[in-house]
């Protein structure tokens, strides 16, 4: 089967990890996925999500190992395991110290957003009514991590500030897990002005499998789904297009408060004002967890994609994007 024989990347998950989780990573032929550790947790608790994770690595060394620069996802696949990769969806993690930005990527976090959702010390956030753009301390982290080789994330960032950081950025940056307005005008998908610039600066758009990101909910089909991909690989380039599912697997409602509120509100946010996204959504039928992966690649196929794009789609684009920005400058 050629999925198989793939290099096959999610460029995030969120999920409630256990072995069982693991084990649907290999079944469904996944060479790495990229995993949020943080969200608005700051230093002392980033660093306890990373020992949590060193026993995940313990206990299950068998299936997963970590990975600490780009060629370890092609090791990863000559060992049939699942390479694991630490990121964060805010700042937090950071705080207000441009020097834990060396320390952060010592400690293997390859991806960091400049935002979640809100106003960050960085830049401003997809919900806020006022885009500022990216802020003077949000100027020096980017320089800092083109320097020490972290990824830049925009996904839940705004319209000015991802064209900004797009912009500041020596290096080519990525939008993990979102997809375009033009398909679902969602708050946290993109414009086409943003694909088209995040296209022509080297970057990368991970398509979002999350139901509340897609046309028709839980109800949009694969079809409609490889249309999406299609339609974006004219707009952007097709060396320039990947997966980030999103996906949150066996993880409670109160984490789904939890990353919408963190500490900042009292109130429940539904982020665009609806109760309806209130609960994790229903599942896609065609894509419930990991081991689905492959319909993805037959969906491809079937819409009309050759191999090598198909390649590209499922993982290629991601492993060069990260080929590059995870290297220290100077190295």
């Amino acid at each position: 089967m050629m999925h198989n024989n793939l290099i096959v990347i999610d460029g995030l998950q969120y999920s409630n990890w256990d072995r069982t989780i693991f084990e649907q990573l290999k079944q469904g032929g996944v060479t790495m996925v990229h995993v949020t550790i943080v969200y608005h947790e700051q230093i002392r608790e980033t660093l306890l999500r990373i020992s949590e994770w060193n026993r995940h690595f313990e206990m299950n060394s068998d299936l997963i190992m970590p990975v600490k620069c780009a060629d370890d996802i092609r090791l990863a696949k000559s060992l049939s395991k699942v390479g694991i990769m630490f990121g964060a969806q805010n700042c937090s993690s950071i705080e207000d110290d441009i020097g834990m930005v060396s320390v952060m990527r010592e400690l293997n976090m390859m991806i960091m957003q400049l935002t979640y959702n809100n106003q960050s010390l960085l830049a401003t956030g997809c919900y806020e009514s006022v885009d500022s753009g990216v802020t003077r301390f949000g100027h020096q982290v980017i320089a800092e991590m083109n320097r020490v080789g972290m990824a830049i994330d925009m996904s839940h960032s705004a319209e000015r500030s991802t064209l900004e950081a797009i912009e500041i950025s020596q290096r080519p940056i990525v939008i993990s897990h979102a997809n375009p307005i033009s398909f679902y005008d969602a708050k946290r998908n993109k414009s086409d002005t943003v694909l088209k610039a995040l296209g022509q600066s080297g970057g990368l758009l991970g398509f979002s499998l999350y139901p509340f990101h897609l046309k028709n909910g839980p109800d949009c089909t694969l079809t409609d789904f490889c249309k999406m991909v299609a339609d974006t690989a004219d707009l952007m380039g097709i060396d320039h297009i990947g997966i980030g599912t999103d996906l949150c697997q066996n993880q409670p409602v109160s984490i789904l408060e939890w990353m919408r509120n963190g500490r900042w509100s009292k109130e429940m946010d539904y982020g665009e004002g609806s109760k309806s996204n209130a609960d994790w959504p229903r599942p896609l039928s065609w894509f419930k967890d990991s081991r689905d992966f492959p319909n993805i690649t037959q969906g491809l196929l079937a819409h009309g994609f050759n191999e090598q794009d198909i390649g590209k789609v499922m993982g290629q684009n991601w492993l060069t994007f990260l080929d590059e920005a995870l290297l220290p400058q100077g190295v």
